[in-house]
């Protein structure tokens, strides 16, 4: 069973790695996104990247630091079959998943400026924002001292492999491939 984390900063395609291993090489997807997701809603919380990191922060604060990556884990595991998961953000989640044999951190990045591009093209909610509110997200979860909250610029330092993802979608499938050999 492999198990391939993905962390990189906001629009840089995880979601395109993430297809493509479903789709070509049968993987189970799992989503931190789809996990803030639910408890945002049971908080009655706008759906947006702000409370997306506000409820990530709460949570790992309120439990363990590595709760959130942990739980998908788990649910990995139990599922039992070749796993993508989606998105690692904070250094003891990394830390945490480090520990099982199984595991594989895939980073990704592209140009900031295309991301940005992106970003507004997928049309989610979490999305509609300015490039300059992009720009203030991205600082706030690229670093930070508290190991338990978004580093995402350690993240990638700390991955087994780098992808960067400002060619077309058949260059990264290429990419996608070498790594899986």
């Amino acid at each position: 069973m492999k198990i391939i984390w993905i962390t990189g900063p906001q629009a840089a395609w995880k979601w395109e790695i993430v297809n493509y291993l479903v789709e070509k090489k049968w993987f189970a997807h799992y989503s931190v996104r789809w996990f803030l997701t639910e408890e945002i809603e049971k908080r009655w919380l706008p759906l947006d990247r702000d409370s997306m990191r506000e409820v990530a922060n709460d949570l790992r604060a309120n439990y363990w630091p590595s709760y959130i990556t942990d739980q998908l884990f788990l649910q990995a595991q139990k599922n039992g079959k070749d796993a993508i998961i989606e998105s690692v953000r904070a250094i003891w989640e990394v830390k945490s998943l480090k520990k099982n044999s199984d595991f594989i951190l895939l980073a990704v990045n592209a140009d900031q400026k295309l991301r940005f591009e992106r970003a507004i093209a997928r049309k989610s909610a979490s999305d509609f924002v300015t490039f300059e509110k992009f720009q203030e997200q991205e600082r706030l979860e690229s670093e930070n001292s508290d190991p338990s909250k978004q580093n995402i610029n350690a993240c990638i330092e700390m991955a087994d492999f780098v992808v960067n993802n400002d060619w077309d979608i058949e260059a990264l499938h290429k990419q996608l491939d070498e790594i899986i050999k």
